[in-house]
């Protein structure tokens, strides 16, 4: 007797965005630094169909919600997950802006490990373009 194949949390992924009709998921990456940079991206993503999804919370602006130095450290982890997930619900990466930092050097590692196609809005700080 044989067996259905069993899929992988990623085949059931990509099958359900396919029957939901959901054909085009980006995820930007970048410093925060680049935010306004980042809405002018997903600007022209959206108008080009694409659904995206990006960073939602400046750090580097003062909020109430991480005025706290240790609510803030904690905060930021859990951002930094959040922001692994949508990657691994992205079909594609863009990485914006012309400086990256450990997070998004992280970030783009991880993309890649995913085997997601990455893009860059300054191609010269791709890590792998300087080695």
């Amino acid at each position: 007797m044989s067996y259905p194949k069993l899929l992988t949390p990623e085949e059931k992924l990509d099958q359900g965005k396919r029957e939901l009709g959901i054909r085009d998921v980006v995820v930007l990456c970048g410093s925060m630094r680049f935010a306004d940079a980042m809405a002018e991206v997903a600007v022209e993503e959206s108008v080009g169909k694409a659904l995206v999804l990006k960073p939602d919370c400046n750090m580097k602006i003062e909020h109430p919600l991480w005025a706290d130095p240790a609510e803030a450290e904690a905060l930021k982890i859990r951002l930094d997950d959040q922001h692994r997930q949508k990657i691994r619900l992205a079909d594609r990466v863009i990485v914006v802006g012309d400086y990256i930092g450990d997070s998004t050097l992280g970030e783009i590692a991880y993309a890649r490990s995913l085997g997601k196609p990455i893009r860059f809005t300054h191609p010269e700080v791709d890590p792998e373009a300087q080695r």
